[in-house]
């Protein structure tokens, strides 16, 4: 049953990038296509997930493919949060190309498979993980938020003709969104963070925690830059790099906390 599900994900998520490099050249009706798109197979992607937790004996996502599955699924929720909004669809279509690629990767590795799972009384570590996931999830979109920002700034100083007609978010709202997307991802992965060092005791020092608590401090310099020295461009460009570091972190965890 599960693994029937993520036929109906990946083509609507497939579909969706399809509409929004359609829209991006010609806006129009396509647009709403891919918002529906975005919007089903999300749906979908959520039935598939609670089949598997219905069928496991346990968290099922802590093999590296199934983490994956429950990643593409937090990216695409956070999106939704109000990016299917006109103004925001050029930023999907940065994301759910990203996303049907995701799910299509932890689908060939057994991303649906729930032969392995974490028993639910493992509070910690199935609490590490899934807010570790919904941190590097947030910082994604957030790093999305501030490649359109940097890209809407740059045009409006070459006057580029042409950008009214691509109904983009103003300035102040693609920053206020990007600042409110990490202080979120912020608050998860500090309890992330303090899930993972209660767990030290039991299991050693854990050389991904060192990494996380530098990512923290990276996200928390961000928000400062912002919110109290209001250099704006320099916190959307740092936001950027901290897309990289995600991209280690969450790779790391993958390797070393799941199986």
């Amino acid at each position: 049953m599960a693994e029937q599900l993520v036929w109906p994900v990946l083509f609507a998520y497939g579909e969706a990038a399809v509409a929004y490099a359609g829209n991006a050249r010609s806006p129009g009706s396509l647009g709403r296509l891919a918002t529906w798109g975005v919007r089903i197979g999300w749906l979908a992607q959520t039935a598939l997930l609670v089949a598997q937790a219905a069928r496991a004996d346990g968290f099922p996502w802590t093999t590296w493919a199934g983490s994956l599955n429950l990643f593409v699924w937090l990216v695409v929720g956070a999106y939704l949060i109000w990016g299917c909004s006109p103004r925001f669809r050029l930023l999907g279509l940065a994301v759910m190309p990203i996303a049907a690629a995701l799910l299509a990767v932890s689908y060939i590795a057994g991303g649906t498979d729930t032969a392995t799972a974490t028993a639910w009384h493992d509070v910690l570590l199935v609490g590490h993980i899934a807010f570790a996931l919904a941190a590097f999830a947030g910082f994604t979109v957030a790093a999305g938020l501030a490649a359109l920002e940097l890209w809407e700034e740059r045009l409006l100083k070459r006057r580029r003709a042409g950008i009214l007609q691509l109904r983009l978010p103003s300035l102040v709202a693609l920053d206020e969104l990007t600042v409110g997307t990490i202080a979120v991802s912020l608050g998860a992965l500090t309890v992330a963070l303090l899930a993972g060092v209660a767990r030290m005791p039991g299991h050693g020092f854990d050389l991904l925690i060192g990494g996380a608590v530098g990512a923290w401090l990276l996200y928390a310099a961000i928000l400062y830059l912002r919110l109290r020295t209001g250099r704006r461009a320099l916190a959307a460009r740092l936001a950027l790099v901290g897309l990289g570091v995600v991209f280690v972190l969450q790779l790391g965890l993958l390797l070393t906390h799941v199986a």
